[in-house]
């Protein structure tokens, strides 16, 4: 998450992400905390490991959801 602030608003921190409000809380630090976790989950969804997909030989066997 590169594009993001924090705000502090009257009493309160407003987290915003790509100027759009998405997080009111009441520390700066704990927003900042949930950034950074948010930010790794995020990494962590983008890139799955991928398993070598093997080979799908054709086949001539009928799809029963085309043929009646």
């Amino acid at each position: 998450m590169k594009n993001y602030t924090i705000v502090r608003i009257g009493n309160e921190y407003v987290v915003q992400a790509n100027e759009k409000s998405v997080l009111k809380i009441a520390s700066r630090r704990r927003a900042a905390r949930l950034v950074t976790d948010a930010a790794e989950l995020l990494d962590s969804q983008l890139a799955p490991p991928t398993a070598p997909e093997a080979e799908v030989e054709p086949s001539i066997a009928r799809d029963p959801s085309e043929v009646p």
